[in-house]
């Protein structure tokens, strides 16, 4: 079991350990489709963080710059593109080295009194030395919720952000001051005019693109015709499990098992 940490135990120091190194594209170094397994910093790396250990050794995350050469069967991929290579658990943790890493580098200066920062010793914060800011890793929470009408459809759409046709649940960020329920109704309303009732929690899952939680609802279809926000959408429609558009399969994403739980539900399997 992985457990978080930002300094090694004395016991561990000697281990083999995973190193995820992200270049400065972000795309992630492995070797024959695992991270790198040293001692000690492979050359050339720097940042460097501690993320934790498990029973395989400690866990780290650093950079390397345009001059790292890469070792024999090496590759770089980005972090999607990792998701098929690497198992759920390594994957989530090349997440977190990114999160990690990209905070480490947002926070350089005190966004208060623009003093450098300094790494804190005992917790995953930088601290600055003037004015005593602290500044923890940032997380972004935003909802994604799929809206279920009684006769059997559910709500899918089309955002801008896919260059393709491609459906999938709505999604939003939370704003200050709202519950997360609140942020499905109101994210709802906006993107396709519609009212929701029974908001009931699903699941969450990192989604380090870069720093974002998906906190993942259903919701009952409550009234109203769906008006598209189309600076967000392009396309949005009610959809029966054996008619649905190209939409998220598999594991990659909160968004492909809301849909599958719900065409299990409807009695069928995809």
């Amino acid at each position: 079991m992985f457990v978080p940490a930002v300094a090694v135990p004395d016991d561990l120091r000697d281990r083999p350990g995973r190193w995820f190194l992200f270049d400065e594209r972000q795309q992630l170094v492995l070797i024959d489709g695992d991270p790198p397994v040293a001692v000690r910093p492979p050359r050339g790396a720097f940042d460097i963080h501690v993320l934790g250990f498990d029973d395989d050794g400690p866990v780290w995350a650093a950079r390397v710059g345009p001059d790292f050469e890469l070792p024999m069967g090496a590759q770089l991929v980005d972090l999607r593109r990792a998701f098929v290579l690497l198992d759920e658990e390594e994957w989530i943790l090349a997440g977190r080295a990114a999160q990690v890493l990209t905070w480490d580098v947002d926070h350089r200066y005190c966004s208060r009194c623009g003093a450098d920062m300094e790494l804190h010793g005992s917790e995953r914060a930088r601290t600055c030395p003037a004015c005593r800011l602290m500044a923890f890793p940032r997380l972004t929470p935003a909802v994604i919720m799929l809206v279920e009408r009684d006769d059997g459809r559910a709500l899918l759409a089309w955002g801008r952000q896919f260059p393709g046709r491609f459906y999938s649940a709505l999604a939003g960020f939370v704003e200050p001051g709202e519950t997360l329920e609140q942020t499905v109704v109101r994210e709802v309303k906006e993107e396709v005019g519609v009212d929701v009732a029974d908001v009931r929690y699903f699941g969450s899952q990192p989604w380090p693109f870069p720093h974002s939680l998906m906190i993942g609802f259903n919701a009952r279809y409550a009234g109203g015709d769906l008006i598209i926000q189309e600076s967000e959408i392009v396309e949005a429609g009610w959809y029966r499990h054996d008619e649905l558009p190209p939409v998220p399969q598999g594991r990659m994403s909160i968004a492909g098992w809301l849909i599958d739980d719900w065409i299990a539900r409807m009695g069928r399997s995809r």
